[in-house]
C-alpha cells in the first residue's frame, strides 16, 4: 500500500522528533526558500540515479548565488549514452564526485527545514527520497513549491488567456529570465529562483502566448 505523503511526513515527525535531525520537522517561520534541482540518469524515479544536485537559497527579493550547494556524485553504473544525450554530464565529468552519503549530509544541512523550490520538483523530491529513506528513516519532510504551478496561477487569474505554455523555456522567456547552464543542476536551480523571484516581486507577462 502507498502511503501518502502528508501521512508519511507525520509519521517521521513523530519517529524523528528527538533524533539527530529533529529540526527538519519543525515548522518554517523564516523568509527564506531553496531552489532546488537533480540531474539523474533517467526520468522514471524506479531507476533514476543521482548524478549532481545545486541548490541555491532566496531570500526575499535577492537570490543569494553566494549562498549555494554544487554537488557531483561518483558516476553510477547506470550512467549511459542515453542519458548522456540529456544531461550531457559523463563518467569522466565525475571523477571528482563525492560518495550519495556525504551527497545526502550537504543536502540536509544546506536546505534545513525551509521551503524547496523547483521545476517539477515533486520528481527531485522523489528521488531524493528514494536514497534518503533508506539510509534516515525519512524523507524530506520540506512544504514543496512548485515553480510552474506558481506561474499558470498568476498567469490564469491576472489575465485572459487560453491554455498556459509551461514549458521551461517558455516560462523563462515571458519572464525575461536568461537560462543559466540547462540541465546542469546549479543552473536550472538557479534560473528557476530568477523565475520564481520574478512572478513573486516583479511584473508579471502580459501575453501567454
Amino acid at each position: 500500500m502507498i502511503i501518502p505523503r502528508t501521512i508519511r511526513r507525520l509519521q517521521d515527525r513523530r519517529t524523528h522528533r528527538n533524533g539527530p535531525w529533529a529540526n527538519l520537522f519543525e515548522s518554517y517561520d523564516g523568509d527564506e526558500v531553496v531552489s532546488l534541482d537533480c540531474e539523474t540518469t533517467s526520468l522514471d524515479v524506479a531507476q533514476a540515479e543521482i548524478l549532481s544536485i545545486g541548490a541555491v537559497r532566496i531570500q526575499g527579493k535577492r537570490v543569494k548565488t553566494s549562498d549555494r550547494l554544487d554537488i557531483r556524485l561518483k558516476p553510477p553504473h547506470s550512467l549511459t549514452g542515453e542519458s548522456i544525450k540529456v544531461h550531457k554530464i559523463r563518467a569522466s565529468d565525475l571523477s571528482d564526485g563525492i560518495e550519495l552519503e556525504d551527497a545526502l549530509e550537504q543536502l540536509l544541512n544546506f536546505i534545513g527545514n525551509r521551503p524547496i523550490l523547483g521545476y517539477y520538483v515533486n520528481y527531485d523530491i522523489r528521488v531524493i527520497d528514494k536514497f534518503l529513506r533508506p539510509r534516515y528513516g525519512f524523507g524530506l519532510p520540506n512544504k514543496a513549491i512548485e515553480l510552474s504551478h506558481v506561474y499558470h496561477d498568476i498567469i490564469k487569474w491576472k489575465h485572459v488567456g487560453g491554455d498556459v505554455d509551461l514549458r521551461f523555456d517558455t516560462i523563462a522567456s515571458k519572464l525575461d529570465i536568461p537560462i543559466i547552464q540547462r540541465h546542469t543542476a546549479l543552473g536550472d536551480a538557479i534560473t528557476v529562483a530568477l523565475m520564481y523571484v520574478r512572478l513573486k516581486h516583479g511584473q508579471s507577462p502580459t501575453n501567454t502566448h
